[in-house]
């Protein structure tokens, strides 16, 4: 006979539940909690107690409240205190991020990536120096309790190795491991795909909050995605899950950098698009590349237009697809994906009207990344926070805290 969870299991998990929904939603009652929790307030009130002796959140009193009577008492997180380092590697861009406990962004630097192979010492160095210049300006009470990265590639599961990365021309590199032994931290690096983190970003903190079951697309030099179903994120068997980017939509169409053709990312990405646009020259690639073509097309550019209508028409051929696949309540279009999207909503509708199954499609909501640019990095903090989040006193403690 198995044994049930100890008292000891059940504080860890109480502990962790709490410090989950003062991360996630900021300041929040004592009442509110006890309600959300369905604890008894002296059991909330042993855990903040706990959380608060640790460091973690610190309770005050309401600055506003519209009752008689003692009010409740509101747990923060302690964001100035509690951080973790957050990175996003892209194919033209760098960010390192210090984020407070809560989600707040402390620091955060980011810079131009001259595209070309994958240099590990130089971008751990880069980005490790970096993290230690923040580091320097921190209180002397503050603590690090976690580190992750969004990567745009596949990332083996439990290691840290990129194990495939065409946009950032990278193949079984050990980054995590290196960033790591750069940091000097004393903490492992976790890793991830930045559609999936992404992904999760959205879900925790964006547009998607609440719901459980969406796609997100993101949209860089390429395409990836990142699909959470029943509020969990689809990672496949070794970590490898959501390269939509890779789904044929188009057979012998347009070469992909991952050796197959007619990929969504082959006839949706940044190249179709600048090659349709007739403005795939020199160094004019990119971002700001992207969004010109579709401030173009509003501006009445009839080049520019047929080569966002064009691009629509795969895209939402690629959604038709996930959308009969998944079942999805809400599809997601971040990165550059958020313009191409705007500038192709009507071909997207289209092949949804024309492909997607009736039941699938009839609630569906399409919506843009709320988080912008910043969804990459916030995922991978949110990556960061996630031992913490399910064990605070033990990660803190093994943090110096």
């Amino acid at each position: 006979m198995r044994a049930g969870p100890s008292q000891e299991d059940i504080r860890r998990h109480n502990l962790g539940a709490l410090l989950r929904h003062v991360h996630l939603s900021g300041p929040i009652s004592r009442a509110e909690l006890t309600s959300r929790m369905g604890l008894n307030r002296s059991t909330i009130m042993a855990l903040t107690s706990d959380l608060t002796a640790a460091g973690l959140v610190r309770e005050e009193l309401p600055r506003e409240t519209g009752r008689a009577g003692r009010p409740s008492l509101v747990v923060r997180p302690e964001s100035a205190r509690v951080y973790v380092f957050a990175f996003d590697v892209g194919p033209d861009r760098i960010a390192v991020a210090r984020v407070g406990l809560g989600g707040v962004i402390l620091d955060r630097r980011v810079a131009a990536r001259r595209r070309g192979p994958f240099e590990l010492d130089e971008l751990a160095g880069t980005l490790s120096g970096v993290a230690r210049q923040m580091r320097r300006r921190t209180r002397a009470d503050t603590v690090c309790v976690g580190v992750a990265a969004a990567v745009s590639g596949g990332v083996r599961k439990g290691d840290g190795v990129i194990r495939f990365g065409p946009n950032l021309l990278a193949e079984e590199v050990p980054f995590g491991e290196e960033l790591g032994r750069r940091l000097g931290l004393g903490l492992p690096v976790s890793v991830g795909n930045d559609a999936n983190l992404a992904a999760l970003a959205e879900h925790s903190r964006g547009v998607g909050a609440g719901v459980r079951d969406l796609v997100y697309l993101h949209g860089d030099v390429g395409i990836g995605g990142g699909i959470i179903a029943g509020g969990h994120l689809l990672g496949g068997h070794e970590g490898y899950g959501g390269e939509v980017g890779h789904m044929v939509v188009n057979p012998g169409g347009r070469a992909c950098g991952c050796g197959s053709r007619g990929c969504l990312e082959a006839e949706v990405g940044e190249r179709a698009l600048l090659e349709s646009a007739g403005r795939l020259v020199g160094e004019q690639y990119g971002r700001d590349a992207v969004r010109a073509v579709v401030d173009a097309a509003d501006r009445g550019d009839i080049v520019a237009q047929e080569a966002l209508s064009r691009v629509g028409y795969w895209l939402g051929l690629g959604v038709s697809n996930l959308v009969n696949i998944f079942n999805p309540e809400m599809v997601i279009f971040g990165g550059v994906l958020r313009e191409v999207y705007l500038g192709s909503a009507a071909q997207v509708r289209s092949q949804l009207a024309l492909n997607a199954m009736a039941p699938q499609r009839e609630r569906l909501r399409l919506r843009t990344s709320a988080l912008a640019d910043d969804a990459t990095l916030v995922g991978a903090a949110e990556l960061a926070f996630s031992n913490v989040l399910a064990d605070p006193l033990e990660v803190l403690a093994r943090a110096g805290g």
